[in-house]
């Protein structure tokens, strides 16, 4: 198991090939049938209203804004509809942090998708919980409980960004602390839930800083066994206040190199997914070399990321030959990692 120290050792190596050779052996270790998985779902944001002004996102609109919207149910069942038609079998769901929509609000919500689509429900990062937590005057765990008995089948990693309250402060000090966010993730998992945990790197963190975040993730994984994947990307300063202050993005060396040491890292997680959100297909596939056994959704939808001047595109049939060219064989999976197809 690799130490923090040992991890900052190799985050200042610059023999790149030797770490994604480390990388691709223990990804070969847990994932021995070169299989590369990826997912059809959509993102859906529900609202961009949001009270956060975290620096580094371009989404949020503030309360009253005239470009703010919360989406009517009717248009939300429309998407869900399209990506069923589609092949989809998740929905991502995220908001902004909305002062005046108690739990009521998103349990109506998740009971009317239930209600009419058989669809996986991964939905509402640690932020957004901590919020509805807070806005109805409820603790995290039975915010946690209400919302799955609602519908909710898991819990994405958003709000991680880096896990250092320093880092936090400066990025998003109005958003949930460290502990915020690893209090709801292992409340999720006390209740039986499934979450992943990410990591927007490149955002002027130290390297300490990102390996104490990759840390935290290790922790929590010994103690529940609740991770599903790992997720890390680069921050895009592109249309965000925090660019002015990061004036460079993350290299595909520096991502490669973050990719390779957090598949090192975590090696009580299975996997680990390579992005092409962020870095472009062309790097997310060498990722598949350098620890990456996954390489996310097609997309249907993505707003957030796109807003911050990320506009990479994929279909399944790229994604497919992008896996298949890189020596794997691409399988379709759910949002819970489980193959739906075998080809």
């Amino acid at each position: 198991m690799l130490s923090p120290q040992q991890a900052i050792h190799l985050f200042s190596s610059d023999d790149l090939v030797g770490i994604g050779m480390d990388a691709d052996a223990i990804r070969r270790k847990l994932h021995p049938q070169g299989v590369v998985s990826y997912i059809i779902d959509r993102n859906i944001n529900y609202t961009n209203f949001c009270t956060e002004y975290c620096s580094f996102c371009a989404f949020y609109r503030p309360m009253g804004h005239q470009e703010g919207y919360i989406l009517p149910q009717e248009i939300i069942w429309e998407k869900i509809r399209e990506t069923v038609a589609l092949g989809g079998t998740g929905i991502l769901m995220q908001g902004g942090l909305h002062p005046d929509l108690k739990i009521e609000w998103y349990e109506e919500m998740l009971r009317s998708i239930k209600q009419r689509f058989p669809i996986h429900l991964h939905c509402f990062s640690a932020p957004e919980i901590t919020n509805i937590a807070q806005v109805s005057g409820l603790s995290l765990r039975d915010t946690i409980a209400r919302l799955r008995d609602a519908g909710l089948d898991s819990i994405p990693g958003g709000g991680a960004e880096i896990l250092d309250d320093e880092v936090r402060h400066r990025i998003s000090r109005l958003k949930c602390s460290t502990e915020e966010w690893v209090d709801v993730h292992r409340s999720a998992h006390s209740l039986g839930m499934r979450t992943t945990a990410t990591m927007m790197f490149g955002c002027g963190e130290t390297i300490a800083q990102r390996v104490n975040h990759l840390e935290i993730v290790r922790r929590i994984q010994e103690e529940t066994g609740g991770f599903t994947a790992f997720i890390p990307w680069s921050f895009q300063r592109e249309n965000t206040s925090l660019g002015r202050f990061v004036k460079q993005e993350a290299t595909a060396v520096e991502y490669l190199k973050t990719l390779a040491i957090s598949r090192i890292y975590l090696t009580n997680i299975v996997n680990v997914q390579s992005s092409w959100v962020t870095q472009g297909l062309k790097t997310c596939q060498i990722g598949l070399r350098f620890g990456g056994n996954d390489v996310g959704s097609i997309m249907i939808e993505e707003n957030v990321v796109s807003a911050a001047g990320a506009h990479n595109q994929a279909s399944e049939e790229d994604l497919r030959r992008l896996i298949r060219d890189a020596g794997f064989i691409p399988r379709q999976r759910d949002t819970l990692f489980r193959s739906y197809f075998l080809n």
